[in-house]
């Protein structure tokens, strides 16, 4: 399903709480230009949010590292990493500078999981630390859409055992409902 072109976001969008931030993302589009320079648009509709140095789950919790320093910058920026040695992750960067906080993307369109949405936009370790802004060829724009709070579940995250029961448990994972994203699929709105 095309997405229209929208407004890029500024900067100053990444440069809130997590939470705030990737609420806010559902609904917008994720850009990627891909090798060859053709463009893709695809609406973003799963994340979760890592909120910091205190949410075991969040890879800063153990500290500054030279995987996880990007975390550490102004929010903005693309931290992208690989997990179980075949899988790219992309978050984006959040909160201000020092505060390690990012968004996982888990869904965009028709693509389900993380790992699936980085093969399909050729997502590497080339973007980790480039800005979310079309110079780096991956950005989010605004592309007139709107998800209203009822189309929207919070549940726990995935795949995060190892961060105990209190963060296992914290709704940090934002996904639109079946029954919004059919009638996007038929209505465009």
């Amino acid at each position: 399903m095309n997405v229209r072109k929208g407004k890029v976001l500024p900067r100053s969008f990444y440069q809130r709480p997590a939470l705030e931030v990737s609420r806010d993302l559902i609904g917008k589009a994720l850009c990627r230009k891909l090798p060859g320079g053709r463009v893709v648009r695809h609406l973003l509709t799963e994340v979760e949010a890592y909120t910091g140095p205190e949410d075991k789950a969040c890879h800063a919790s153990k500290g500054k590292t030279p995987r996880t320093a990007v975390m550490f910058e102004p929010g903005g920026v693309c931290y992208v990493y690989l997990c179980y040695g075949i899988h790219w992750m992309l978050n984006l960067v959040t909160d201000g500078g020092g505060h390690p906080a990012a968004i996982l993307i888990r869904g965009v369109g028709d693509i389900r999981g993380p790992g699936r949405v980085t093969k399909q936009l050729a997502i590497d370790k080339a973007l980790n630390t480039e800005r979310i802004h079309p110079a780096s060829g991956l950005w989010v724009e605004d592309a007139g859409v709107t998800v209203a709070d009822d189309a929207i579940a919070r549940t726990p995250r995935i795949g995060i055992g190892y961060a105990g029961d209190y963060w296992i448990g914290q709704p940090y994972r934002f996904v639109v409902t079946d029954a919004w994203w059919r009638r996007y699929q038929e209505n465009g709105s």
